[in-house]
């Protein structure tokens, strides 16, 4: 497998943590599947130093030109949305949309992906901070700011800091597959996250929840009994709460309903299956929980724009190269 080449725009005041971000996560990736996957190197306007927003200055060695050679291009956060970037980053940017090739913005990097023009018409998000700002200036961008990040054809935007790891945990599943994805998580002591096609949204992962023991508890074990009677007396039940209250303290808790978490943690589960397993479409929907294969159809197009069929078909012969799909 050829690696992808990785081009991160560095700029004075740039996020040293999102400058690191892609080098981290797609070079876990590499060494969990033992081959090559993404080559990542870092640009300027200008290449020489660079001063980050932490004050440790970094030597870069390649101009905006690497651009012109990568098949993905990275935007960390933009250090000041009041700066305009320059007529070459923007000639540059512009230039590697119209090649179609992937353009992701880092929380406030969307700032700069929005005044190239790339974002018109499409979906995108950043920090929750700067969402009324965002707006505002962006009226022609179709602003998600509930969401940890968004696929819109060719561009990817994140939200605020941390949601850059979700986002390049993203990039990992569609090259490399569920597996590698979730061996890559947890290498870096992280929970993986869903694919999602060309619109993916998770409003609210599930957080970790020291002092709900019980609740805590319960997500743990419905996501490992998910072909299990799941509803909500029986979640209540085993929380020991009344349903009012399991209820209450799971909306706080997850930012969702039950339906919906428990939908979403079906799907990814489902997911897992039609990648590593050639199960019919039936024992999928089963195993999963969804019982049918018509409401596992429905759930995959609400989350991943996608039936479970096409997405074996694009997923299972790189996790398993020369076998059969068994699409059905």
């Amino acid at each position: 497998m050829l690696s992808i080449r990785v081009a991160v725009l560095a700029f004075d005041g740039v996020s040293l943590f999102h400058l690191s971000v892609p080098g981290i996560v797609l070079g876990t990736a590499q060494s969990a599947v033992g081959e090559a996957g993404y080559e990542v190197r870092y640009c300027a306007e200008k290449p020489g130093m660079v001063n980050t927003d932490q004050g440790v200055g970094l030597a870069v060695a390649h101009g905006l030109e690497l651009m012109e050679t990568s098949e993905v291009i990275v935007i960390p956060a933009w250090s000041d949305q009041a700066v305009a970037a320059s007529a070459a980053l923007v000639s540059a940017l512009q230039r590697a949309d119209t090649e179609g090739k992937l353009i992701i913005g880092l929380c406030l990097g969307a700032f700069l992906l929005a005044e190239a023009g790339l974002l018109d018409g499409k979906e995108a998000t950043t920090h929750w901070a700067w969402r009324d700002e965002f707006a505002r200036r962006f009226p022609e961008v179709r602003f998600r700011p509930e969401v940890l990040y968004v696929s819109a054809d060719n561009i990817l935007t994140s939200a605020g800091t941390v949601a850059a790891i979700d986002c390049c945990l993203h990039l990992i599943r569609q090259r490399l597959g569920a597996d590698v994805a979730n061996r890559t998580a947890k290498m870096l002591v992280t929970p993986p996250h869903r694919q999602g096609g060309q619109a993916q949204y998770v409003e609210h992962p599930v957080p970790q929840l020291p002092s709900e023991t019980h609740l805590s508890d319960v997500l743990a074990w419905a996501r490992t009994n998910l072909s299990s009677d799941l509803s909500l007396d029986a979640l209540a039940g085993r929380a020991r709460m009344s349903r009012r209250t399991f209820t209450r303290k799971f909306r706080e808790a997850t930012g969702s309903t039950v339906s919906k978490w428990l939908n979403a943690e079906r799907v990814a589960r489902a997911q897992e299956l039609l990648e590593t397993t050639d199960l019919s479409i039936e024992c999928v929907a089963g195993d999963s929980g969804f019982g049918t294969p018509l409401s596992l159809r429905q759930q995959f197009a609400i989350h991943l724009g996608t039936s479970p069929s096409e997405y074996r078909r694009a997923f299972f012969r790189e996790m398993h190269p020369g076998r059969e799909v068994n699409a059905g």
